[in-house]
């Protein structure tokens, strides 16, 4: 649990941002009276106390705005002494700085104060000590979160992450947790829920670091299939039970049912081929030391602390690794399907949108380069080229053809495609190709998105509307010529890069690292 303390805050803080706070107004309806204490102090303290320390002036619009909202009553004591939120911050601090080794978590000022105020029976006999105490532990506060933040100075934007990040007002937070005298970690940390399952992971592979073996398993032939025995089945049964992927660990060296089904679950966790064999690609996973699955879950940690709060419940989530489509409806997953993204070289740009048309029977509107770099020389070679594959020149632009292929069967955009304008040119779209689909590695398109199900998206999105029967859609997707629908009301989109998530089925993931994402991440949050 030390752990978890330490890394919830860690990650809590490097989101804040030491802008020049807005100034809020004091909250004159709090007094003595109305109050749950009695204990309140002048702002001209505050002054005072800030003049005195230069590590903490630099708080002042975060301090004048946490005690103007409370009127200048005391957050960390109340009539009995120190509170209950107090012992908790402060213990975590000493967690922080012993297991980090950073002596920078620990004020020795602040220390002797709460040694006083935490050993006596009342504290009344040290008034003269009692502000000064208090605003050391909302200055800590406030350093602790400055500390953290600096600790990882990433960009993400630089990392190729163009959804914004979410800002959290520190002065305000500190008097969330403190009003509700939060004890839930989660309260502490207001992420989306893919950040808490995937911390919840984080403690579990810490856990089982020292326990992991760290030598490599060798695979003396080709594969080793169900039924069979090797002398090498026992470690591979002792490495996925801890992994929680087989439940009991036997120790014998027979390929039986339980380590099928554990195998099975492994190779769907990291997106092999589910051959339900054990073969190089396996044991090549099965040896990946535990040191590098944490630091690809504190990275994935990162990433997930970037995400918005879900406050849409009905939205739609591409992982660009995992080479899936996620449906999410009134906040469950509800259903998902394959997708083709780009390759690395045109790399499907990680942002948000919103979805607002279908457009049934699309023309494809051939990109320039497209034009002159393949259209021009296959027309120069043969003059009935357009007429082939069902294109047609519609203009000119800059003395270069505007060409487009018509709407069909052999479309490059399939028989709908589906548009959240953006910046970048990215939509969904259907595939004539529907091979490529059971491919593993599926970054092969341009940067577009194509989906293995585009129909059954078209109907889920116009399920609200009786009109768009089964038949209908059918004869829209295969029209002459396009047609546009706009929805009622656009539903959210987020294209998104996570190397290692939790599933819906409580399953931790991994993927590959198509466009080297992670190791420039790497370059940034961690010291080999």
């Amino acid at each position: 649990m030390k752990n978890t303390r330490i890394l919830l805050f860690i990650i809590l803080f490097m989101s804040c941002q030491q802008k020049r706070a807005k100034l809020v107004e004091r909250d004159t309806t709090i007094t003595q009276e109305t109050s749950y204490n009695n204990l309140f102090f002048d702002s001209i303290q505050l002054t005072h106390f800030l003049s005195s320390d230069s590590n903490l002036l630099k708080f002042q619009d975060q301090f004048s705005n946490f005690y103007k909202q409370r009127n200048y009553e005391y957050a960390w004591f109340d009539s009995a002494g120190l509170s209950e939120q107090a012992h908790h911050f402060y213990n975590l601090l000493n967690i922080t700085a012993t297991e980090l080794k950073d002596s920078n978590f620990f004020n020795p000022v602040l220390a002797q104060h709460y040694k006083n105020f935490n050993n006596k029976k009342s504290n009344h006999f040290f008034k003269k000590d009692l502000l000064k105490t208090e605003l050391l532990l909302t200055g800590q506060f406030f350093q602790y979160a400055e500390k953290v933040y600096k600790g990882i100075d990433l960009d993400a934007a630089e990392l190729g992450w163009f959804i914004p990040t979410k800002k959290i007002n520190v002065a305000s937070l500190l008097d969330t947790v403190l009003t509700h005298k939060a004890k839930d970690p989660k309260l502490y940390v207001p992420f989306n829920s893919q950040y808490h399952k995937l911390e919840e992971r984080l403690y579990y592979y810490y856990k089982i670091q020292q326990q992991y073996p760290t030598d490599s398993i060798v695979l003396h032939k080709k594969i080793i299939s169900f039924g069979d025995s090797s002398t090498i089945v026992s470690s591979i049964k002792n490495r996925l039970n801890l992994l929680g992927d087989l439940a009991v660990n036997d120790s014998t060296n027979l390929f039986d049912s339980s380590l099928l089904k554990a195998v099975q679950q492994f190779q769907n966790r990291y997106g092999l081929s589910v051959t339900s064999n054990i073969n190089k690609i396996f044991i090549d996973k099965l040896n990946t030391p535990i040191h590098v699955l944490v630091e690809n879950i504190l990275i994935n940690l990162e990433r997930a602390r970037w995400l918005p709060q879900e406050k849409d419940s009905n939205y739609f989530l591409v992982n660009i690794p995992e080479f899936k489509l996620h449906v999410f409806d009134s906040a469950v997953n509800v259903w998902d399907m394959n997708v083709i993204v780009g390759k690395s070289a045109t790399s499907t740009v990680i942002f948000n949108g919103n979805l607002k048309y279908i457009v049934f029977s699309p023309y494809w509107i051939i990109p320039t380069n497209i034009v002159k770099n393949e259209i021009l020389p296959s027309i120069k070679k043969d003059k009935n080229y357009l007429e082939k594959n069902n294109m047609e020149q519609y203009g000119i632009s800059n003395g270069i053809p505007m060409i487009r292929q018509k709407a069909g069967p052999t479309n490059a955009l399939g028989l709908v495609k589906f548009l959240f304008p953006n910046s970048y040119e990215i939509y969904f779209h259907d595939t004539p190709n529907k091979n490529y689909f059971s491919a593993t590695n599926r970054s092969l398109s341009h940067g577009c998105i194509r989906l293995s199900e585009p129909k059954k998206f078209a109907s889920y999105l116009l399920r609200n509307d009786s009109t768009y029967t089964d038949a209908t859609i059918d004869s829209l997707m295969n029209l002459p010529k396009e047609k546009w629908v706009s929805l009622p009301k656009s539903v959210p989109v987020f294209i998104v890069y996570f190397t290692s998530w939790v599933d819906k089925y409580g399953m931790l993931n991994f993927r590959n690292d198509i466009y080297s994402h992670d190791e420039k991440m790497k370059q940034k949050m961690f010291i080999h």
